[in-house]
């Protein structure tokens, strides 16, 4: 089975998270989309994320009406800062039947050969790479054989802009699935 990896903070996910994964899954070969939810990303800091079981359950509410999502937490027990070549090892060991392709926006490639053995996430797995606005040239993209680019739209929502207006008290609603604006609306998260 070919199974797309979305690694997020999603610190909350929104919509735009959404739209780019249903799009990618619905005009790709991939069978299913895992939202893999990163307690620690070592190029953010880890003082503005909330706590992995709140952003966990928000994934979980966001996709429960998408058949072909699903969230994972398996670097929840991996060491941390998480590296994605750590994360796909212990994916392989655990279900050594998937393919596993990984999602990456056009910024991240921008600087993907500053991550930890990106050769080998490489030579491996495949990696759709989606359109980004906001795109920083800070060196060469890699350029290889396992790479694509998808015509995914492109959707410029950002939850650190969502975290801002939550503590302006200025309305997020239409930025979020209804179901995570009420599970931060009633935990008063953010604020």
């Amino acid at each position: 089975m070919k199974t797309g990896l979305f690694f997020g903070s999603f610190n909350p996910i929104h919509i735009g998270h959404l739209i780019i994964a249903n799009y990618i899954v619905e005009s790709s070969d991939l069978e299913k989309l895992w939202f893999v939810v990163t307690p620690q990303n070592p190029f953010k800091k880890k003082s503005t994320l909330l706590d992995d079981h709140h952003r966990l359950e928000m994934v979980n509410l966001a996709i429960q009406s998408y058949p072909k999502f699903q969230s994972s937490n398996v670097e929840f027990s991996l060491p941390q800062p998480s590296y994605t070549i750590d994360t796909l090892v212990a994916l392989k060991e655990k279900y050594p039947e998937q393919e596993f392709v990984l999602l990456m926006g056009k910024d991240n490639l921008n600087t993907f050969s500053k991550w930890k053995n990106y050769d080998q996430i490489l030579k491996y797995h495949q990696i759709l790479v989606y359109p980004r606005i906001t795109e920083i040239i800070e060196e060469t993209p890699v350029i290889h054989p396992n790479i694509s680019e998808i015509n995914a739209p492109i959707v410029e929502i950002s939850s650190t802009s969502i975290r801002q207006m939550i503590k302006e008290n200025k309305n997020i609603r239409p930025m979020l699935p209804p179901e995570v604006f009420d599970y931060i609306d009633g935990s008063n998260l953010y604020k």
